[in-house]
């Protein structure tokens, strides 16, 4: 807050700063609502996925496109830039993190897999398992975003058929 010291063009500032601040959260509350909406009307059980926001949502929804668009899970992996890539050397065999694809749909895919390490009960009990088993957070991380992608695609393909029509 503005102390009656300051200068009035400090004071000004801060106000037109504060009524900016105000008016963006504003509509960005009003758009959220508007964004969850449409999903709820095209995805319902997009949205009852858990960690599965409006905006992961629709992110979701705009990346995958139609039915048929993409040939299988795999692809839509690829896609999403969350599918394994050999990074195998000599005797040790492993899987790097795929860096190209839709790095939007990427980012909503790691955001739904960061939310579920916090509360999703089964997430974190893979997350232990794995953790015992010698895995890496990195490693764990890409497998749980190839496993939700496999899961949201199944979903989109399974259940959006029947909601156009």
């Amino acid at each position: 807050m503005a102390a009656s010291t300051d200068p009035i063009e400090h004071r000004a500032t801060i106000r037109a700063l504060r009524l900016t601040a105000e008016r963006a959260l504003g509509q960005a509350k009003a758009l959220a609502k508007e964004l969850r909406t449409l999903v709820q009307a095209m995805a319902p059980a997009l949205l009852a996925q858990p960690g599965v926001g409006p905006v992961t949502a629709a992110q979701l929804l705009i990346s995958w496109s139609h039915t048929g668009r993409l040939r299988s899970e795999a692809a839509f992996a690829m896609l999403a830039g969350v599918a394994p890539i050999p990074a195998s050397s000599g005797q040790v065999v492993r899987y790097r993190l795929n860096r190209g694809g839709d790095r939007q749909l990427n980012r909503a895919l790691h955001t739904i897999v960061m939310i579920r390490e916090g509360w999703h009960e089964p997430t974190k009990r893979y997350v232990a398992r794995r953790t015992v088993e010698g895995k890496s957070r990195r490693e764990i991380r890409r497998c749980l975003t190839r496993a939700v992608a496999r899961g949201l695609y199944r979903l989109l393909e399974r259940s959006l058929p029947l909601a156009a029509a």
